[in-house]
């Protein structure tokens, strides 16, 4: 999918409608089928920004296209639509507790098919081959009808990424997706997100914390701070005097270390890399 942001002025999702913007006028360009990572301290609005490309958020000012239309001007059924071609992974993934890991995984499919297999599928899941392959990036395949509220901090989280890989969508967001993952499992991750939509083509944007992981990973590298571009560089073009700048009186942020083992279940260390 194809995203222009002209001059684009948003609120956080949770702000009242008096807040000042978390962003403010910024301009943005990403190609049908690119991979960004979107760094900054805490507060730069990367998670509004996020929100206003999954049409969840409507700009206060400027205009979002997608794919050369504005969502916001569109009927209402036309935006619905549109919404079913975008996928937004928060942070911590909204999984009922008493859910079955295959029905949470399968939920990435809901908004391509029709109410009564939505129905059906809560009573017998179909396309159970279909989670357990995804959930298989992940290393979860075994958990594959285990109770949501079973499992840890990140296999929950993991959880959520694997729904991402069956949703049939051609914008996949994605935010934090390491926060609770140890370095292992974070590299795995992200080399799957990276490849499932390298190979259906799709647009990924993902914020990240670890700005290691973002430059190890993606091509290109968006810097906000205080709800402004800082830079919109290729990763081999951001260097270490960049960072500093746009982590300036946050540089603990820059420096903290990778995600930890202790957050997820115990993984071997060893190398992973992206095919």
């Amino acid at each position: 999918m194809k995203i222009d942001l002209l001059d684009c002025c948003a609120r956080h999702p949770a702000a009242r409608s008096t807040a000042p913007d978390a962003l403010r006028r910024l301009n943005l360009h990403i190609s049908q089928g690119e991979q960004l990572a979107v760094i900054g301290p805490s507060g730069a609005g990367k998670t509004t920004l996020l929100h206003l490309l999954a049409c969840a958020l409507a700009p206060s000012g400027g205009e979002l296209r997608l794919d050369q239309k504005n969502p916001w001007s569109l009927p209402r059924a036309r935006l619905h639509r549109l919404r079913g071609a975008l996928f937004l992974a928060p942070q911590v993934p909204p999984l009922p507790p008493r859910q079955r890991v295959v029905t949470a995984v399968l939920a990435g499919r809901l908004p391509h098919i029709g109410l009564w297999q939505s129905l059906r599928s809560l009573v017998y899941p179909t396309h159970m081959a279909q989670a357990e392959a995804a959930l298989g990036h992940f290393d979860l395949a075994d958990k594959l009808f285990e109770r949501v509220d079973r499992l840890s901090g990140g296999e929950r989280q993991r959880v959520g990424l694997a729904r991402a890989l069956l949703a049939q969508a051609s914008l996949i967001l994605v935010d934090e997706p390491l926060s609770a993952l140890d370095p292992t499992r974070a590299s795995q991750a992200i080399c799957a997100l990276t490849q499932a939509a390298r190979e259906r083509g799709a647009s990924l944007v993902t914020t990240l914390h670890h700005v290691d992981m973002a430059l190890a990973h993606f091509p290109r590298i968006i810097g906000l701070r205080d709800g402004e571009l800082v830079f919109d560089l290729p990763s081999s073009q951001v260097t270490p005097e960049r960072l500093r700048t746009l982590y300036a009186q946050h540089l603990d942020e820059l420096s903290a270390a990778p995600p930890l083992a202790s957050f997820d279940s115990a993984a071997p260390v060893v190398a992973m890399q992206c095919r």
